[in-house]
């Protein structure tokens, strides 16, 4: 047989699939009861980076009874070799085959990773679909931020968790282990009605779908007594509380986020209407600056890594980022040790906040003012202004920035050309500020270094619990002509434009919003080889064409229709505790061009994530106290 060391030799990157990296932990198999893959959909690099899969991996790895294992899919070059000498995928820390292990947890980050997913249980060697597991397979469970409308990939899991899992994980293998110890492995509904009732847990198979002769949702029953009627997510409600990994694993090659990661607080009560991580990650709780920085100082010292990321959906938002930047700066900048935000507001940007972050390591700044008008600003609810972008700016370039990134979003609901245009006026109204703020370094002798404007353009992809869900996809042909009048109109020489293929974005918009049928033609795709598809050199949308062709589905139907109010969602049965009244009042509130502040300042909106998930939560550092009441 061909060693495992030789096949490395026929692969980019070996280091991928070697394991053995710092702070790994591996377990002695006959000493523990559960075996449990965390598997991500995507290449070594990207699921490294995710903070998720860090998180479980501790939780699970702490139980003495459990050990948690990584799995990533394979690129194409591996793919080919293992196929080629009948390797099956296994897991990282024992190179024990993923289908030997009793639960297989999938991350459902990206509606494009969904077609690796498939790839990655055919790998397996486990059945794609649940219903034709049998005693000898393990269990496959999904979660992440996909899971909140997981229908289109429902067929291929036993269970899916809604929320967050550092609690929920614990619940899911006591009742494994009770199950087993009953003495009944070939009952394998046992074990799902066993976990049906464990809240947050959504069990496809225990729910019917039928349709209207349209086409058209027209209901989702339990099919079976017992089961939820509405699956609420779970929520974590004290992070302080939680036992946060200060060992997390160093990888031997660069990793997308190569650095330390704290997580200074979860959700946000911004509410920009198109955000999905908005709606599903509320309510905000945080993390007090003691324990980051008791965390801070742990992880540089079993790390060794000289970056620290304070993460959230918006870290300028933290209500002691002061107080932690300066502890953070003081305790490791003589070391080298330097601390980054990865997410600015434009209207929360602090210079002097951002010059602390600076003192050690300067980077550029990025900012997503989402729009270029405020009246399509006011339909997305960014409260951001023209007037915030400008002084931001002012500011920055004052302060020696000369590199500056923008992001917007084209095809937003409401969208005109005007708006369009006011993206190419702001980008030429940055660069006056520029050179007026920069005149008197400039000088004749002076600094002349000319700005560094990038300016970044997605398109729009209606998501599940948002005010945009019943919003219509911009068809394929109109994002193309929105991307070329970008291009006609920007000026190289003033800014350079990167845009994202929207042939994704449209496929996205599919499966965003689809529903269970979509099984069909992820099916039909991972026949005709469809892989890696976030991945620009390997999406194949000839082939998704033809996939949903042999489905007999229309993608079109999916993402450019409008669906009213009325219309039975493929997600109504799942929640995020936000209500659907609330997200109708939202969009018709977008519709008239009316804005809604920020809960944490100005009080209550009525959202309903608070009390329906029975939270009585207030920030830790006392800001906005009592304002998650409502």
């Amino acid at each position: 047989m061909v060693q495992f060391e030789h096949l490395l030799s026929q692969v980019q990157k070996p280091a991928r699939y070697t394991g053995g990296e710092w702070n790994e932990v591996r377990k002695d198999h006959d000493s523990v009861e559960v075996l449990f893959a965390l598997a991500f959909p995507d290449v070594y690099e990207v699921g490294m980076s995710h903070l998720g899969l860090r998180l479980l991996y501790h939780e699970l790895n702490r139980r003495p009874d459990t050990a948690a294992e990584r799995v990533f899919v394979p690129w194409v070059d591996m793919e080919a070799v293992m196929r080629g000498h009948g390797l099956p995928l296994f897991a990282l820390e024992s190179r024990r085959p993923v289908r030997e292990f009793d639960l297989v947890g999938v991350t459902l980050q990206y509606e494009m990773s969904f077609s690796n997913i498939l790839n990655l249980l055919d790998l397996a060697g486990i059945p794609l679909l649940a219903a034709d597991r049998g005693p000898q397979d393990p269990f496959v469970i999904a979660g992440g931020p996909c899971a909140f409308n997981p229908e289109p990939v429902a067929g291929f899991f036993d269970f899916i968790v809604l929320g967050e899992g550092e609690e929920v994980v614990h619940e899911i293998v006591d009742a494994y282990k009770k199950w087993r110890g009953e003495g009944r492995p070939a009952d394998r509904l046992a074990f799902l009605a066993r976990t049906a009732a464990i809240p947050g847990v959504y069990v496809p198979a225990f729910y019917d779908v039928t349709y209207a002769p349209d086409g058209r949702i027209e209901a989702i029953i339990p099919n079976r007594p017992g089961v939820p009627t509405v699956v609420q997510k779970r929520v974590v409600k004290d992070l302080d509380e939680l036992d946060y990994p200060t060992r997390p694993i160093v990888p031997f090659l660069d990793i997308v986020h190569d650095r330390i990661m704290i997580e200074v607080f979860r959700g946000c009560t911004r509410g920009c209407r198109f955000c999905q991580a908005g709606a599903i990650y509320r309510p905000v709780r945080e993390r007090s600056a003691g324990k980051v920085k008791s965390l801070a100082a742990d992880l540089v010292r079993r790390t060794g890594y000289n970056e620290i990321s304070l993460t959230s959906l918006s870290t300028t938002d933290y209500s002691a980022i002061g107080e932690a930047l300066h502890a953070l700066i003081e305790d490791h900048g003589p070391a080298g040790v330097g601390v980054s935000l990865p997410s600015l507001r434009v209207d929360a940007f602090d210079v002097n906040l951002a010059r602390e972050v600076q003192k050690v390591r300067k980077t550029g700044l990025t900012f997503a003012p989402e729009a270029g008008t405020q009246r399509l600003r006011d339909v997305i609810n960014k409260g951001v202004t023209e007037e915030d972008l400008m002084r931001t700016a002012r500011a920055a370039f004052s302060a020696g920035w000369n590199g500056l990134k923008l992001y917007f979003m084209i095809g937003l609901p409401t969208e005109t050309e005007a708006d369009l245009a006011g993206i190419v006026d702001l980008a030429r109204k940055i660069a006056r500020v520029y050179q007026e703020a920069t005149s008197e370094q400039r000088g004749p002798r002076g600094n002349r270094r000319n700005l560094r404007l990038t300016v970044s353009v997605s398109s729009f992809v209606p998501k599940a619990h948002t005010p945009f869900q019943w919003e219509p996809q911009d068809t394929l042909e109109t994002l193309r002509r929105k991307q070329d009048f970008l291009r006609r109109n920007l000026p190289p020489r003033l800014a350079d434009l990167n845009w994202h293929d929207a042939r994704v974005s449209f496929i996205e918009g599919v499966f965003a919003r689809g529903d269970r049928r979509l099984g069909r033609v992820l099916l039909a795709a991972h026949r005709l080889g469809c892989r890696f598809d976030s991945w620009s050199d390997q999406f194949r949308f000839d082939a998704w064409l033809a996939a949903f062709q042999e489905a007999g589905l229309d993608p079109a139907s999916y993402a450019n229709r409008p669906r009213a109010y009325d219309e039975v969602l493929p997600w109504d049965h799942l929640t995020s505790g936000v209500t659907r009244e609330f997200f109708i009042d939202e969009h018709r509130r977008a519709m008239a061009g009316e804005t809604t502040p920020d809960c944490r300042a100005a009080g209550c909106t009525l959202c309903g994530a608070c009390p329906n998930l029975g939270a009585d939560l207030t920030i830790k550092g006392g800001v906005g106290a009592g304002a998650n009441q409502g």
